[in-house]
């Protein structure tokens, strides 16, 4: 077979990983790097991330696309009309501000340093925890709805988003857990895990537009790519539905197995 061929396949299955795995609790990085190990590909560096980034965020800005404008649109007539009826989506709107800045903050100061202190033992220990956080909020039922979430609920969920930074760690599932461990009910601490989700992706693509860019390879590797990026983009859609069915069944406990197996053969094979 091509090799041409070959490639652009084995982007597509990375791609489909990446979707599938980017709105589960079971870390999107970290499952990445494990499968490009496997199909001799090695780290696929900024360039690639930040295209399969993009396809998962257009996903969840599809998904999200009415709250999103729902709420942008209320925050702006409140700034404009002191109006209390749209109080609370534009203290939502602050929230989530407050929620992006710990990853955000973290992120510019030790990128280098994750990128450079990754190893697949690293990548089981934290699946391991993800499991851990997950079996302990299992039963939890929050209570506490967009217009109940406090600022110190804001910046704790935001602090979750920031330990995710570490591959392994799953971004979805730390917010996701934070948010419910502070009293969020499931279906709210979906929506704010995933709108917390939309600063942090752009301000990270934002930042690596720059190595994207300087890719030398881009003319060459453009097929490839885009069919990563389309097979993400699909996936992530598809993925965020059956994950939003699994969260409104309250059947999280599901991804604590799986991270322990998972944890378990890698510290095996690798």
């Amino acid at each position: 077979m091509n090799t041409d061929i070959i490639l652009i396949l084995k982007m597509i299955v990375i791609g489909l990983v990446q979707g599938f795995t980017e709105p589960i609790p079971v870390s999107s990085s970290g499952h990445v790097m494990i499968i490009s190990q496997i199909l001799g590909l090695g780290d696929q560096g900024f360039t690639f991330a930040i295209i399969t980034n993009t396809a998962s965020l257009l996903a969840i800005l599809f998904i999200y696309r009415k709250d999103i404008i729902r709420i942008a649109l209320h925050a702006i007539k409140y700034l404009k009309t002191k109006d209390s009826k749209y109080k609370s989506d534009f203290r939502f709107v602050c929230y989530i501000i407050i929620g992006t800045i710990p990853a955000g903050v973290l992120g510019v100061l030790l990128n280098d340093f994750i990128a450079e202190n990754v190893s697949m033992t690293t990548i089981a220990v934290m699946l391991f925890i993800t499991g851990l956080a997950l079996w302990f909020i299992r039963n939890m039922k929050g209570t506490k709805g967009e217009s109940d979430i406090t600022v110190k609920d804001a910046l704790i969920v935001g602090l979750g988003q920031a330990i995710a930074l570490a591959p392994g760690i799953s971004r979805s599932g730390a917010t996701i857990i934070s948010a419910i461990a502070v009293g969020i009910k499931q279906e709210t601490a979906l929506r704010f895990s995933f709108l917390l989700y939309i600063p942090v992706s752009v301000g990270g693509i934002i930042l690596g537009f720059s190595d994207f860019l300087g890719e030398p390879n881009k003319a060459e590797l453009a097929v490839p790519y885009l069919s990563a990026f389309i097979a993400t983009l699909i996936m992530s859609y598809i993925a965020m539905k059956w994950f939003m069915g699994i969260m409104k069944n309250g059947k999280l406990v599901y991804f604590t197995y799986y991270c322990v197996i998972a944890g378990v053969l890698l510290l095996i094979f690798y």
